[in-house]
């Protein structure tokens, strides 16, 4: 007699139920990497393309000679001893933006246990409670807009606990407060119109007209921000129907809010001189960062003081806050230590003369190509590229100088060349760990792996427009 191959369960048929994919953590993604990336140094030959350096709008730039790259006779292949040292040497490489995220956050967790932020952030809401949903597309479009004409992008970090709490008071997350921001900066970057650090940097090493072809980077624009302003919609959306559905749920965030806590929260007069001093230490770290050269020390400098200030106005003493101070630093210590752990990535492949080999061989695959396929190639390139050489400049001045001559030859524009540089550049430096991702992630305390959960279908969505632009681009002669 054949067996009943159904398995009953209260009277009806149980599905087996498939297990869920999970993506490892994001730590074993890297030291995954970092070995691959070992492995390779043994196979790969080292080599290197004489540099010159060239004025460029103004400005001294070392660029690669096309045809130069030559292979090198003495290799360093990473061992073992390599290996293991790579984590620390990682970790010195990336000391300065490590501390950055520990000072940061170990400064504005204080700011919260004031309840001042809440406290804001429930006055905006009951203020502006028929309206709120429109701060998703007006903030968006503000930082798209900054990055894709003046380049702004490190200074929006101090921003980034203010967007995650407005997340949680509109009734979605964190998440979806933290993806204003970063993909709001990561798209007008991408679809840069003005942008001094990759527009006319591009263009000047390719010999094109500085800002010209404006007409499709607008359309670019116009795009990408619709894609992501919907995207971020979409998302909150979900999770405000079915709070189930958050990425981040269950996950203890330092930077965390409580949306009744928010809508009911008063502001009190101490609060008040808080927010005060919240808003001046904004201004000041933006005019800081446009007009007087500051950087990370200086970003951290600020955020420490607008802590203690928060704390003396609550009336703590030095203990109490060094405790809170602690208390919030250590919350991010795995957000942290990701940008060294990304970093001895690229000690091993530096320390093996590999890149230039990398960068050699990728464009030589796109020999003999239709236009069409070459443009997406680039396109791929630049963005395989960006995790191996993590600077918008820096990419330009090694990458552009071999692509734009080769598209010559295969009927891509210089134009199109530098369109595809953009693009490749923009996205991944919200997607590689190696890039300024790393930053934002610290921060923001969400784990790594529950972003690229979040962002990898809108990356596919943005990838296909690409093409697309790219496409017409190359169809319309541009």
């Amino acid at each position: 007699m054949q067996k009943n191959k159904n398995v009953h369960t209260n009277g009806g048929t149980a599905a087996i139920a498939r297990k869920p994919i999970k993506i490892p953590h994001v730590y074993v993604i890297i030291c995954a990497i970092i070995l691959f990336v070992a492995v390779c140094t043994w196979f790969v030959p080292p080599g290197q393309f004489d540099t010159q350096t060239v004025e460029v709008e103004g400005v001294s730039r070392t660029l690669v000679i096309p045809g130069t790259f030559h292979t090198l006779e003495e290799k360093h292949p990473a061992g073992l001893v390599t290996i293991l040292s790579s984590l620390h040497r990682g970790l010195v490489s990336g000391a300065e933006v490590t501390m950055l995220i520990f000072l940061v956050n170990g400064a504005f967790s204080m700011v919260l246990k004031t309840g001042a932020f809440n406290a804001f952030l429930g006055s905006l809401l009951r203020r502006f409670s028929s309206r709120a949903k429109l701060v998703i597309p007006v903030f968006f479009l503000t930082f798209a807009v900054l990055s894709s004409t003046f380049g702004m992008w490190n200074e929006y970090n101090g921003l980034i606990p203010v967007f995650m709490g407005l997340g949680v008071a509109l009734g979605y997350d964190a998440l979806a407060g933290f993806a204003i921001l970063e993909l709001g900066k990561g798209i007008g970057w991408s679809a840069a119109t003005l942008n001094p650090f990759s527009v006319p940097v591009s263009q000047g090493i390719a010999g094109v007209p500085i800002f010209s072809g404006m007409g499709i980077r607008v359309v670019s624009f116009v795009i990408f921000s619709t894609l992501g302003i919907a995207y971020i919609f979409y998302y909150g959306q979900k999770v405000s129907k079915n709070p189930s559905k958050s990425l981040i749920l269950g996950d203890k965030l330092d930077i965390n809010f409580n949306r009744e806590e928010i809508i009911n929260t008063k502001t009190t007069k101490k609060q008040m001189w808080i927010l005060l001093e919240i808003l001046v230490s904004l201004v000041a770290i933006f005019y800081g960062s446009l007009k007087l050269g500051w950087g990370n020390a200086e970003l951290a400098g600020i955020f420490v003081l607008m802590g203690v200030f928060a704390g003396a106005v609550s009336g703590w003493g030095p203990s109490k806050m060094a405790e809170e101070f602690l208390e919030g630093a250590s919350s991010v210590v795995m957000g942290a230590l990701v940008v060294g752990f990304a970093k001895a990535i690229l000690v091993i492949l530096q320390g093996a003369m590999i890149i230039d080999t990398i960068v050699f061989y990728a464009s030589q695959v796109l020999q003999g190509m239709p236009p069409i396929i070459a443009a997406q190639g680039m396109l791929i390139l630049q963005t395989l590229i960006n995790f191996f050489i993590p600077s918008s400049t820096g990419q330009a001045a090694t990458v552009i100088p071999i692509l734009a001559p080769l598209g010559d030859l295969l009927g891509v524009s210089r134009q199109v060349t530098c369109l595809a540089f953009q693009f490749g550049d923009g996205f991944s430096n919200i997607l590689w760990p190696t890039c300024s991702l790393a930053i934002s992630i610290g921060i923001s305390g969400i784990p790594m792996h529950k972003w690229w959960k979040f962002f990898m279908p809108l990356f596919g969505i943005l990838y296909i427009a690409q093409a697309l632009i790219l496409s017409a681009a190359v169809l319309m002669g541009i």
